[in-house]
């Protein structure tokens, strides 16, 4: 395949001149300037592909490295490097630069330019010889080179997963278990091709040119960073982490192995060469990381070793009019074109809307039939679809990815085509069940198997009903409680027994893998499940008997568990409560005219119960947060809709005591499933776990609390909290700021993800979950809509038949239970257990015929099972995010305007952060190069003034050639207008306009985006001045 660049179409000397300048102005200066910068490019760009080059060889043993340099000869392919090619309309591909830079024409190779008014470079887009042309990016390693460079103590590789800054897509980070702070990646050079969510292979760059990170109060130069580098140096670990040539290594003078003393303040870290070079590349980050804690680790991409799902699942617009006005310019001039190819051929752009991918070029001969009959008749409406796309290749010759357009899904100012959108770019499975897994369901009607009656307990006597949201239809959890004579509570939580219906292995059962999760729409679910079985036959409806797993505790007056009962049931639900009910009950202002009550029970037994609930779920919740627990509990944004299903307003939705009583057993059940499937399994279970917060920016977090004068221990999870509750404490009277601490307070945290137990080593943490404070914790409270909890409950089930067998066992052999079997229950789920017997020759053999019978997944089967829930499970929460900002960017459009105060978050030299609470976001407005405008800082005040200037402003060298317009910034408006049309009630600012970190604004926000791009919200100033 041919690769791509981009050729100026006024008309290069040479097809190797990237950029000319249309202006004729200062030429000479520029084209010295211009060879000047080449030159220096292409040696640096020498340097990075011999580092590899030399580096893969020495990894495969091959003694000829010196042959694989690639130098800037004139027989010899050219590296450009990254130095200057930011400042090159190339890297304008990137979203964050204007689109008007970059003009894209046919692949042809001379082109009649007929618009004489445009200024600066036009670019075409052509297909070129990849033998005739240089590398843009340095050659990836290949897989037996990456491999050698993981697997060797020496190889200085390590394996993470790519992600882009969605604010600054030439900055990139990768997060590597087991160190504190992420590796930046920053620029094209060091991205090298990869897209967001690869799996990549890196390089770590020398700790001398680690950035410091925001936040950081280290001095520079102080005596003890220059004794650290020193140490630094003599241990080998300045110049590089590893001992791989892939990085230059220092020349300067040899040191003696031996202790190292870091001065003052590092005393207690001596280390010798010799112990550092024993370690391997992971080791030696860490230690670098722990002896820098104020830089943030640098790195490069040198392989792909696993592409992305998301370059199968690309959406945006197509840019052609450039297409069109070239292909228009060529049959008016076919006598100039004869040499040309066919002018329908050549290449078109494509704009994705996540801001995390580049820029795409699209081959128009490849286009689907329906878009070529729009470019055929020349129909810019084209432009406003949204389209589906996949990445096809990437070579190293080309700035960007060639894509391929696969469908449309209509306008992008409709809500349907939205979502259509949404849920391919996040590989959501919105289709239909299979006929084959629809007869895995039983038909209705149908009951419960009288062999079932008779295995398990029957709870149908007993008082169970559920509480969930007014629009459930999946009733996964029921609650139970009873208090002993003793005092002591006897608290029921019952789940669903999904796992009955969805056997291993079984095309149901492969469905609801594939799908993983249930994703919610607002207005609509995809469910993971079939509804007859989701909605009706394994819900927990009310009035109907229906099969469950149950977990029975026994919990004293001081919320300690006493006792615990773990087994297969049948339940009868009396009601279904909503939360608002169950909130009402706790309030003592329940209405039950408008709920059904079903079976013996009173409401008055139903209203007891739930206060019970309340009452433990207090003390349940006091004891967690005592042990660890953390909580970053934030308001959150509902819509209203009308009867056509379009947001006309919001409200902002907080938990109350209903919610968390919920909550509090759940996560009881969950960590009790878990300690027993750890117990019976422990390298087979899937468990879920919660990394510790990401170091750099729990710093800018800690920063950002110093600079408003709020204390924050972020040492551990248990002072994490109490510090929150102390600031809840002092902004009592502030709740605004409040919530956007908590929104700050979110960001460090990382994302919890499900594994397999025989995975990770469980003596060093690595299962522990961070925010719940536990060691073992999973899912088992939704099997309707996860699959990961109907995995655990096969586990379960296996479990509880083994000890079913054991019972049976002994009552066939007539031997008496121990007292420790009489009191703590069975062996495997009770409390306490005697690790000789679940040891024991016979329990492993008993537990390895369970595991066959319930379908209990291999360690490497479960460990493939969970990486997939986790990748369903964040795509089903970016879904629901992007669904969010879907209905949020329709309010506003219906609205037009909407005002509203904001808090400012930080100042810049360009921009503004903003925080509106209304919505619960955050927007940035950028004031500078603004006409109109004028920014100044006041270095005494620390606040900056913002001033209405009528006067046009001089352009200063090397800054644009034009000035946004004002209102791109602000939304100015006459006080005599206001005076007449009073349409909101927010006073509008007036300039001058001084704001300080914290200060309270108006702003004015619209939509933009829709059938003319990506939607996005956008803040202005809200401001009055007579000078409009």
């Amino acid at each position: 395949m041919g690769g791509i660049f981009f050729e100026s179409s006024t008309g290069a000397s040479h097809t190797e001149d990237f950029l000319v300048d249309n202006g004729g102005k200062d030429n000479k200066k520029k084209k010295r300037r211009s060879r000047r910068s080449k030159q220096n490019c292409s040696l640096s760009a020498c340097s990075s592909a011999s580092e590899i080059c030399t580096y893969e060889s020495r990894l495969l043993g091959d003694d000829t490295s010196s042959n694989h340099v690639v130098s800037s000869g004139h027989n010899q392919q050219e590296i450009e490097c990254n130095v200057d090619l930011r400042s090159m309309p190339e890297v304008h591909l990137n979203k964050q630069v204007a689109d008007e830079n970059l003009k894209i024409r046919p692949s042809v190779t001379n082109v009649i330019h007929e618009e004489p008014d445009t200024v600066g470079p036009i670019l075409i887009a052509r297909p070129v010889d990849n033998h005739a042309r240089r590398k843009v990016y340095p050659p990836h390693l290949s897989a037996e080179a990456v491999s050698k460079g993981l697997e060797v103590n020496e190889g200085g590789l390590l394996s993470a997963i790519f992600h882009v800054n969605a604010h600054n897509s030439l900055e990139a980070y990768c997060k590597i278990d087991g160190v504190q702070s992420d590796v930046l990646i920053s620029g094209m050079m060091a991205q090298n091709r990869a897209i967001e969510g690869d799996t990549v292979a890196i390089v770590i760059d020398p700790p001398s040119l680690w950035p410091r990170m925001k936040g950081s109060n280290e001095i520079p130069n102080n005596p003890n960073s220059l004794q650290l580098h020193q140490a630094l140096v003599q241990i080998g670990c300045d110049s590089a982490c590893s001992t791989s040539n892939m990085v230059i290594q220092d020349n300067g003078a040899c040191h003696e192995n031996g202790p190292v003393s870091y001065g003052d303040g590092f005393s207690d870290n001596a280390l010798s060469r010799d112990a550092y070079e024993s370690m391997n590349t992971l080791e030696k980050l860490c230690t670098l990381v722990s002896l820098l804690p104020s830089k943030r680790p640098t790195g490069r991409v040198v392989a792909v070793m696993e592409k992305s799902p998301r370059r199968n699942n690309v959406v945006g617009f197509l840019s052609v009019k450039q297409w069109i006005y070239s292909r228009e310019s060529k049959r008016r001039n076919p006598r100039k074109n004869k040499h040309q190819a066919d002018v329908d051929d050549g290449y078109i752009l494509l704009i994705p809307n996540d801001p995390k991918l580049t820029k795409m070029m699209v081959c128009v001969e490849n286009l689907p039939g329906s878009i070529r009959m729009f470019l055929e008749a020349g129909d810019l409406t084209i432009e406003t679809f949204l389209v589906a796309a996949e990445i096809v290749d990437w070579p190293d010759e080309s700035y960007i990815p060639e894509a391929s357009v696969i469908q449309t899904f209509g306008r992008g100012s409709d809500i349907d085509a939205q979502i259509a959108a949404i849920l391919f770019e996040h590989a959501i499975d919105a289709s239909d069940f299979s006929s084959e897994a629809l007869l895995c369901v039983p038909k209705i009607p149908w009951k419960i198997p009288h062999d079932e009656l008779q295995s398990r307990r029957d709870l149908r006597k007993s008082c169970i009903f559920t509480i969930d949201p007014a629009t459930a239809s999946d009733l996964d959890d029921a609650l139970s409680v009873e208090r002993l004579p003793n005092g002591v509570f006897r608290v029921g939580v019952h789940i669903a027994d999904v796992s009955y219906f969805v056997l291993p292995d079984t095309p149901l059962d492969g469905d609801a893998r594939i799908r993983s999760t249930s994703v919610y729409l607002l207005q609509r679910k995809l469910s993971m499940l079939p509804p007859l079985l989701s909605d009706n036959l394994a819900s927990l409806n009310p009035g109907v008997d229906r099969l469950a797993f149950s977990i029975f505790w026994d919990i004293d007056s001081a919320g300690v568990i006493l006792d615990r009962w773990i087994g297969r049931t049948v339940i009868h639900s009396s009601c279904k409560l909503s939360y608002e009910h169950a909130q009402e009950i706790i309030d003592g202002a329940f209405d039950a005219k408008n709920t059904k009550l079903y079976g013996q029970f009173e409401w008055c037994d139903v209203i007891k119960s739930v206060k019970c609930l309340h009452e433990v779920s207090k003390l349940l919740k006091e004891n967690r947060f005592r042990s660890g627990a953390l909580s970053l509990e934030s308001p959150k944004i509902g819509f209203l809709f009308d009867e056509e299903g379009l947001p006309y307003d919001t409200v902002v939705t907080g938990r109350k005591d209903s919610n968390f009583l919920v909550e509090e057993l759940m996560l009881l059940a969950n960590k009790t499933a878990a300690e027993v499937i750890t117990r019976a399994y422990p390298s087979c279970a899937l468990l879920r776990r919660h990394p510790e917060p990401n170091a750099r920016k729990l710093l800018e977090f800690e920063a950002f609390c110093g600079k408003h004068g709020l204390k924050l221990d972020t040492s551990s999870s248990v002072y994490m909290h109490n510090s929150l509750e102390q600031i809840r404490e002092e902004l009592k009277n502030d709740s605004s700021l409040f919530d956007i601490l908590m929104s700050y307070a979110a960001r460090p945290m990382q994302l919890a993800s499900y594994f397999c137990s025989g995975d990770l080593k469980h003596n060093n943490g690595e299962w522990c979950h961070y925010a719940l404070a536990v060691p073992l914790y999973t899912h088992f409270t939704s099997p309707l809509r996860r699959y990961s909890d109907i995995v655990v409950h096969r586990t379960l089930a296996a479990v509880l038949d083994v000890e079913d067998n054991f019972r049976k066992g002994k009552r066939r052999s007539r031997k008496k239970f121990t007292e420790r079997e009489v009191v703590n229950g069975f062996f495997l789920t009770g409390l306490s257990v005697c690790e000789e017997e679940v040891e024991s020759v016979e329990a492993r053999e008993a537990l390895g015929v369970a595991a066959k019978k319930y379908g209990v997944f291999s360690t490497e089967n479960l460990s493939v099972v969970a990486a997939h829930c986790n990748e369903k499970k964040l795509s089903s929460r970016r879904v629901k995010d992007a669904i969010d900002r879907l209905y949020m960017w329709a309010l506003l459009k219906r609205k037009k305007i909407l005002y509203s105060e904001a808090r400012v978050l930080g100042l810049g030299p360009k921009f503004m952060s903003i925080y509106i609470s209304k919505l619960a976001i955050e927007k940035r407005i950028y004031y500078d190069e603004v006409e109109g405008l004028k920014a100044e800082w006041l270095v005494a005040t620390s606040s900056l003034l913002l001033n209405h200037s009528i006067h046009k402003r001089p352009n200063r060298k090397g800054s644009p050639s034009k000035f946004r317009p004002i209102d791109e910034t602000a939304m100015i408006v006459s006080p005599i207008d206001l005076e007449m049309e009073k349409t909101n009630n927010l006073e509008p600012s007036v300039f001058p306009l001084t704001l300080h970190l914290l200060s309270t604004i108006p702003v004015a926000l619209h939509a933009i985006g829709g059938d003319d791009g990506p939607l996005d919200i956008v803040a202005r100033l809200y401001v009055s001045s007579y000078f409009h």
